[in-house]
Order: structure tokens, then sequence, then C-alpha cells
């Protein structure tokens, strides 16, 4: 099989932190590229260029090397133009669609991880509710994410109706035009009325892979859903009219973690006021007076199993962007845990309506490399 997707050789080995080139090959950059560069980088797949309207559409959680491993299920994003890209850090969907839709680094926009300390409390931002409830009075959306995303420019959105509504929506969609859809059939729909009105640009966002791969794993199930999503791409490129082009990306890959779970070791709890992030980005909040005792007990207990840094050093490494604000940096931790491999750790006040099999937020290549595919070639 030709294209990008035969390419790819044999799995990375993640010996090293993936941290994103946030000048470069990042979806951080897709949509400036898109609607604000007057010259195309050249990693932007060629079919865009010159491109009279776009569709950008956003498969949540579908990771480059788990596409890769499955090419003969995905005949139609197989032979589409393009290659990998990194996601951002975290590797989790409030950040990095909030990344991709602002055009900034997390370090900027703010929007630091899944859950995150805001003034003293961890708000799910996906929920965007706090242990005390609903927190959309207490922190509003469009304060605590406040620049315009899509460079002001108020495109039309399509994605599923109940967002239109959530607290998420309003951090990182907040004055777009929304299109909502139900299923499938109806997005495509939308994206047909959008084009024959003559819109320039779509966003459009799906969020199956995504949700198959944390409740399943990346097994039948997974693979299942990657062909149906191999076939809503089909259709959706049938929907083009001559000019157009469908740039295809991802917020993020996946790991399938399993029960490979772990507690934090009594020593490190012991140094701990609260935990903010996710399973495979966890933020540990120290003690009055412990961050340096926290920092060496993660090391002696967990320095094998994870990537640990504290606050500055992370910040340094410029894991969440070349610059940081006050107002991000505050929402951060005091130690992080990136964990290698496919370990995740535990936290009780983190749950859902299911067990999690599949996760993602670390810095694998697995979890960091996502496409960006283009076509008609």
């Amino acid at each position: 099989m030709k294209g990008p997707l035969a390419r790819l050789g044999k799995d990375s080995v993640d010996e090293h932190p993936h941290i994103p080139d946030y000048g470069g090959a990042c979806i951080a950059n897709v949509v400036p590229a898109l609607l604000e560069w007057t010259e195309a980088p050249d990693w932007l797949p060629a079919p865009v260029v010159g491109a009279e309207q776009v569709v950008l559409l956003v498969l949540d959680g579908l990771g480059w090397e788990q596409l890769a491993a499955r090419r003969h299920l995905a005949p139609t994003l197989s032979a589409m133009v393009g290659g990998p890209v990194s996601s951002v850090v975290p590797s989790t969907t409030a950040t990095a669609l909030t990344s991709i839709t602002t055009g900034l680094p997390p370090g900027e926009h703010g929007v630091v991880g899944y859950r995150m300390a805001v003034e003293g409390e961890v708000l799910n931002v996906l929920r965007w509710s706090t242990p005390a409830g609903d927190a959309r009075d207490r922190f509003p959306p469009e304060q605590l994410q406040d620049v315009d995303p899509f460079s002001s420019q108020r495109p039309p959105i399509v994605t599923k109706a109940e967002f239109a509504t959530s607290g998420f929506s309003g951090a990182h969609l907040h004055q777009v035009r929304f299109h909502g859809y139900r299923v499938p059939s109806t997005m495509y729909v939308e994206l047909a009325r959008l084009l024959r009105a003559g819109e320039p640009f779509v966003y459009c966002y799906y969020d199956g892979i995504d949700k198959v791969s944390h409740e399943y794993g990346i097994g039948e199930h997974y693979d299942a859903e990657l062909a149906q999503v191999d076939r809503l791409v089909a259709d959706v490129l049938g929907l083009l009219p001559p000019g157009a082009v469908l740039l295809i990306t991802a917020d993020h890959g996946q790991v399938e973690t399993g029960d490979n779970v772990t507690n934090p070791a009594a020593e490190v709890m012991t140094h701990t006021a609260m935990q903010s992030g996710e399973g495979r980005f966890r933020w540990f909040h120290a003690r009055p007076g412990r961050t340096g005792a926290l920092l060496e007990a993660l090391l002696e207990h967990h320095g094998r199993q994870a990537w640990i840094r504290s606050r500055d050093q992370a910040i340094d490494e410029g894991w969440f962007g070349p610059k940081v604000t006050d107002m991000a940096r505050a929402r951060l931790g005091d130690v992080l845990v990136a964990p290698r491999g496919t370990l995740a750790f535990l936290d009780p006040v983190d749950s859902g309506p299911f067990v999690l099999v599949g996760r993602h937020g670390s810095v694998t290549a697995a979890e960091m490399l996502v496409p960006l595919l283009a076509g008609p070639a």
C-alpha cells in the first residue's frame, strides 16, 4: 500500500519524553497555518495549499501509531496525503482541542489539563465541575480561557448538538457559529449545507474513536470503530465540491493501560495535599513546605515508571510551550508525573461512569503523534 502510513518504521522507543516543536509541526499551528499565515509551512499537506474551501475534521483519539498499525482497516485515510504532527502537553482532549482552536500552546491559553487546579479547587474541564458541582457561575468559561478561537473569524463549527451549552465549549469555542449534529448522517447534512453556501473554512469534530478506546481499549472494538470512521471520512470526501479539501487531524493518540495501574507510594502521599491531572499525566500538589520532599519521594518510588519533573523544570524544558503565563503557571501542580509505557496512576477522586481501559495524557509517541492528512490528492 502506498501513502504516508506505509512508510512508518518499527514502533518508537520512548527513552525520552516527546516534547512538541511548538514552532513547527504541532496541532497548535494548524489553524494559524490555514487562517493567518501567508506562506504555507512545509508540514502542511500539499492539497490544502490554494484550496478554495477547507473542512478541518478533528477525529478525537486517532493516534498516528494506532492508525499506521491498522492501515488495512482504513484504506481511505491511508490513501490521503500527509504525515504525523505532534499534539501538545498534556496529550489530553481539553488541552489539545483548546490549542487547535486558539492556535496557542497550553502555556498561553491556560487550559493546562483535563482536571486542573483553579483557585484551590480541581476543575474537571470537560464536565466544567468541581466536587462542589457545576462551576460555570464560579469559573465562567469565557473568562477562564479568554482567547478568541479561530483568529476571531467566527467560522461555522459542526459538532455534537449536546455540546452547544457545555462549559468546555464556552471556553474553547466561544463566538463561533454552532451547527449541532446528533448522528453522522446529520453531520453530513450540515457539512453539505455549509459547503454549498461557499464557506471557506469549516471545523468539524467527531469523538467516537476516543469514546471506544476509553471503554474497550485498543482491540476489536477499536478496530471496528476505526473502520467505521474510515467510511465516515470517505463519505465526507464525497461531499466536497471542486476546489475543496478535507484536512484531518486529531488531539492525541492512545495507550491501553487496562489493569496496569498503581497507587502513588504512601511516602508520596504524606507530602501531598491534593492531585490534579489524570492517570497518564498526574500533578501532585505539595503540603506547605514539602515540595522538595515530595519531588524526592516521587523520584525514589516512581522514577523508573515515569518522567518526573518539578513545575519549574517542566516549564524550563518547554513542555507547555515557549511562554507560560502567570495564569497558566498557577494552574499547574508542584511535581508532575508522566508515566512511561502503559502505566496509569490512580486517584480515587478522578472517576467516571466506567473503568478506563484506554488512556492518554503522557508524552509517549503513541499519545503525542497524530495524523495530519489531506484529500483529495
